[in-house]
């Protein structure tokens, strides 16, 4: 499969953030679970609590564990002024580190305790001291065990390192995620296989160290550890291309098309402007804005509603230009985030049917939904059925269905096309849903909230009024024709385009 260069650019520096985050996770993991397995190794009274507390963590999904560390890094250093980033390689990096521990620390005690107890005696009859002990009998017999622990390790860190990109930190995940989103599989392929390769050539240098060690082979340990070294080597080597000195601009976006788009959009004026930029994809909405909030990113493309009802907490349904202008002086004030202004058009949750579906049922409203409810089957993306927003629908319609299952967004809409479910909580600017004609019921009773798309700043972006003046033309000028356009260039399997085609022709008006 022959890659753009572009793209080989983009795959390589994926590639060189996933071994430089996957790398130091393990080594330090290393550095704190050998003293761990010696100390759990003398004492019965640590090692039970000690293996229980690092299996403990082992049982949290390493998603989940992963985002537990950005609130907290994000808790310390407000209230303790720690400098530490609370979005990218730090969390992900502290995650990782508690993930690597269990195979490390369990098979070095299990090395250690399994020594034959004759050569224990024989050391201590020798007149060793502990010391010499463990560094000339239980290291070395131990060694093939222990070294068994950090190459499960090391696999499992590998692999579960693709999720890091959920908290902004780049990994070959985002080739995962973002081809999952937009049905590249192209994509998808290429991340599965670039970090299955990574995981593959790490265990194969570990393995050779641990062959010379069994076999008291000098030079197979010697290149081992060689190689590893070269390995770490090109993790912190820097990438060509980037040039010193010069602003760097972070981009946000969450875990959708619509999104991946509009940060090429921004990418695309700030990059004229004379700005580098970075991107932080497949961000949680609550993670987006506190990022933002906190400096971590400068600058992502978020929706009314979902700041109004998420970031507030505000259950009211004002008018739509009421909600903007409250909105932008309240995040102002709080948060000191510029809301820029709206982008001009509207992403809003929609509650979509195939036509002909909602034609044999009667269904026009969402009154008429819930009638149906007890009946049909709802697909809603990974989000929806947890927010505001539902619990609203919920309370205005009292709605409930037969069966409720949340997807990502690519397989929501492929739920309702293949007759999986019976009706989608869709967005608006979504091109697939005029492509699957698909119709969206009306929401009398006002429970869902307007969504314009506006553009957020930091509180460094805003004080940059070049940075400011490099996006200000974005405001008004994108229409809700021309975003589901683009959105369908992204979306659809035929004349597929990539987001960034999409940004530039959606930027060529």
């Amino acid at each position: 499969m022959q890659l753009p260069e572009a793209a080989t650019g983009e795959v390589l520096g994926l590639l060189q953030s996933h071994l430089l985050l996957s790398g130091s996770a393990v080594a330090i993991a290393i550095l704190l679970g050998l003293p761990l397995v010696i100390a759990a190794a003398d004492s019965s009274r640590l090692r039970g609590p000690l293996l229980a507390i690092i299996g403990l963590f082992q049982t949290i999904p390493g998603i989940a564990l992963l985002a537990l560390f950005y609130p907290m890094l994000l808790l310390l250093d407000r209230t303790l002024g720690w400098a530490i980033p609370a979005l990218g390689f730090a969390p992900a990096l502290l995650a990782l580190i508690v993930y690597a521990l269990l195979p490390i620390v369990r098979n070095g005690v299990t090395a250690i305790r399994g020594i034959d107890p004759a050569l224990i005696e024989a050391a201590d009859g020798l007149g060793m001291t502990r010391r010499q002990r463990l560094v000339r009998v239980e290291l070395p017999l131990g060694a093939p065990v222990i070294l068994a622990g950090i190459r499960t390790a090391t696999v499992w860190t590998i692999g579960t390192a693709t999720l890091a990109t959920t908290i902004g930190q780049p990994s070959l995940g985002n080739l995962i995620f973002s081809g999952l989103q937009t049905e590249d599989w192209h994509r998808v392929l290429i991340g599965c296989a670039a970090s299955a390769g990574l995981a593959i050539v790490a265990d194969g240098m570990l393995a050779l160290v641990e062959s010379g060690l069994a076999r008291r082979s000098p030079w197979r340990v010697r290149l081992g550890i060689g190689l590893i070294a070269a390995g770490f080597a090109i993790a912190f080597a820097p990438l060509p291309g980037k040039a010193a000195g010069t602003r760097t601009v972070i981009v946000g976006a969450k875990n959708f098309s619509e999104q991946y788009i509009l940060a090429a959009a921004l990418e695309s004026r700030l990059r004229a402007a004379g700005y580098r930029t970075e991107r932080r994809d497949d961000l949680g909405s609550a993670i987006a804005y506190r990022a933002l909030a906190a400096g971590d990113i400068d600058a992502y493309v978020d929706y009314s509603g979902t700041l109004w009802t998420n970031v507030l907490g505000r259950h009211d349904i004002p008018p739509a230009r009421e909600m903007l202008a409250s909105l932008s002086t309240t995040l102002q004030k709080r948060d000191y985030v510029r809301l820029v202004g709206p982008l001009g058009f509207e992403n809003a949750y929609a509650f979509a049917m195939k036509r002909s579906r909602a034609a044999a049922l009667g269904i026009r409203t969402l009154d008429d939904l819930a009638r149906s409810a007890p009946r049909l089957r709802m697909a809603s993306d990974l989000e929806f059925l947890n927010r505001p927003e539902w619990r609203s629908v919920e309370s205005r319609y009292s709605i409930h269905f037969l069966d409720q299952r949340a997807y990502v967004p690519t397989f929501m809409y492929r739920a309702i096309a293949d007759g999986s479910a019976d009706v989608a909580s869709a967005f608006s600017s979504d091109g697939r849903v005029a492509a699957l004609d698909l119709v969206t019921l009306a929401d009398p009773r006002g429970a869902l909230p307007s969504y314009d798309a506006v553009l957020l700043l930091s509180p460094r972006a805003a004080r940059d009024p070049k940075l400011v003046a490099a996006l200000l033309p974005l405001v008004g000028a994108i229409s809700i024709d021309r975003m589901r356009a683009a959105n369908l260039m992204v979306d659809r399997d035929e004349a597929k385009r990539t987001p960034d085609e999409a940004a530039r022709w959606l930027l060529a008006r």
